[in-house]
């Protein structure tokens, strides 16, 4: 855990707010696989018994498994992070892109909004825009549905992958082959200008692929951390992207080889 405690050691900070302590908490257990009570207190600065209540609160959402004196990851080697874990890593940068990629969509666009926890965050900034938008999840149909704003609401076909809500299958497909969409907001599980865009599941891949067919134009939203990577399925080559936009954690090397290939990098 040593090694963990310097890594965050920039972070450490006692006044830090519950969501970021409970993301800095979901990543050092998900990268070390597990942690004790002390060492998470040692690591955010708070209390262990506040630590003790945010392991508490983390593993009813599913992102951690509750041991005596600590937390271990739920999550296998290789295996793709579930949405509730995902939900707290970045999220100020999550934030920053959703803001950004929502001033490049003008008002009057049809958008199709890819599933996953940017393009959430995405879809909370368009609900109250003069779109048209497609969403590809449960949770964005929801938070478009529940609080009607100016953003007209399409909801697809398909089948929600298990505690992921995406949709996926033929009736998604059908969807998105029966419209077409001035712009396509794509979430990213890997990217790099050699192996191109990728997925974790081969459906989720089929999705992406039908997603950027079906748009005049595609932008991938993506933290720093998925550039340079390459998942399991292959969607496409980074040249059938317009525009990427991410954060200031993103590699210098892979933003040049990307913009060498032709696509637009935005960071927020």
């Amino acid at each position: 855990m040593n090694s963990l405690l310097v890594r965050f050691l920039v972070v450490f900070n006692r006044g830090m707010s519950n969501a970021d302590r409970h993301g800095l908490i979901a990543k050092a257990v998900r990268d070390s696989g597990g942690a004790t009570v002390q060492e998470l207190a040692e690591l955010t600065g708070a209390s262990e018994m506040t630590i003790r209540r945010d392991l508490d609160t983390l593993a009813a959402q599913g992102v951690l498994e509750r041991v005596r004196g600590g937390a271990r990851t739920l999550l296998l080697r290789g295996e793709e992070p579930p949405f509730a874990l995902r939900a707290h890593e970045a999220v100020d940068a999550k934030r920053r892109i959703a803001a950004e990629i929502s001033a490049l969509i003008a008002d009057g666009e049809s958008i199709l909004l890819d599933s996953g926890t940017t393009c959430l965050e995405i879809a909370r900034l368009l609900r109250d825009r003069p779109v048209t938008v497609m969403p590809l999840s449960l949770q964005a149909i929801h938070l478009l549905g529940e609080a009607p704003g100016s953003a007209t609401l399409v909801v697809p076909g398909g089948q929600p992958r298990a505690a992921e809500g995406a949709l996926t299958g033929p009736l998604t497909l059908a969807s998105l082959a029966a419209l077409r969409f001035d712009t396509a907001v794509i979430g990213c599980c890997g990217l790099s200008a050699a192996d191109g865009l990728t997925a974790y599941d081969l459906d989720d891949a089929a999705v992406k692929k039908a997603s950027i067919a079906s748009a005049r134009r595609t932008i991938v939203a993506t933290d720093g951390g998925k550039l340079g990577r390459t998942a399991y399925a292959y969607v496409g080559p980074s040249t059938l992207l317009h525009t990427l936009v991410t954060d200031t954690t993103a590699p210098a090397d892979e933003v040049a080889a990307l913009e060498g290939a032709g696509t637009i990098v935005k960071t927020a």
